[in-house]
């Protein structure tokens, strides 16, 4: 039995490339939605935090949907019974998170602070340990950053909880949007 080619799939790189570059508009229409997104977002922080929060408690429910399904595949009882109690959580966690957004922000950014302190810290830790004519400056700066970063959001902790998420979501979407708008705008210069 042989099987045929599908004549509508980009036959290599090249050819690839060629069918982006003929929808580099369309590309930039992409990044441009992103940006405005994230304009957005940041014109109403507390309203993208909700949005994320809500975000992250509808995909821990599909997750312990996902746990209650696996469970079904375990032959034995008591591996059967803590699939089931996983998936329970997580869907309990996503209930949670979507009936309280605003408190589960809360805990969800102090977790986040603690992560970037814990982070610039290894940074500083990596850079000092880094030989002298390799960029360890640059690797201890962004650990000085990085730390200065969590150690705000800390600081304000829990009145942050109610924006940072927003604002880092609308920071992510407007890069997003500016990497979509290169792109397209290359594309469209390769044509």
């Amino acid at each position: 039995m042989s099987m045929t080619a599908n004549n509508s799939a980009p036959q290599s790189l090249a050819d690839g490339l060629k069918a982006l570059r003929a929808k580099w508009g369309w590309i930039v229409a992409l990044g441009v939605v992103f940006m405005i997104a994230g304009v957005v977002a940041l014109g109403s922080v507390v309203a993208a935090t909700a949005s994320a929060v809500m975000i992250i408690g509808i995909m821990m429910i599909m997750g312990g949907v996902a746990e209650f399904i696996a469970a079904f595949g375990v032959k034995e009882w008591g591996k059967f019974l803590l699939w089931m109690l996983l998936g329970a959580l997580y869907v309990a966690a996503g209930v949670i998170a979507i009936m309280h957004p605003i408190h589960t922000a809360t805990i969800l950014t102090l977790m986040l602070g603690v992560a970037l302190v814990f982070g610039g810290v290894l940074r500083l830790f990596l850079a000092f340990q880094m030989k002298e004519g390799s960029s360890w400056g640059w690797v201890a700066l962004s650990g000085v950053i990085t730390l200065l970063l969590g150690g705000m959001i800390i600081a304000q902790w829990p009145a942050s909880g109610i924006f940072v998420l927003g604002i880092f979501l609308g920071i992510d979407l407007i890069f997003i949007g500016a990497g979509w708008i290169t792109m397209g705008l290359a594309l469209k210069k390769r044509a």
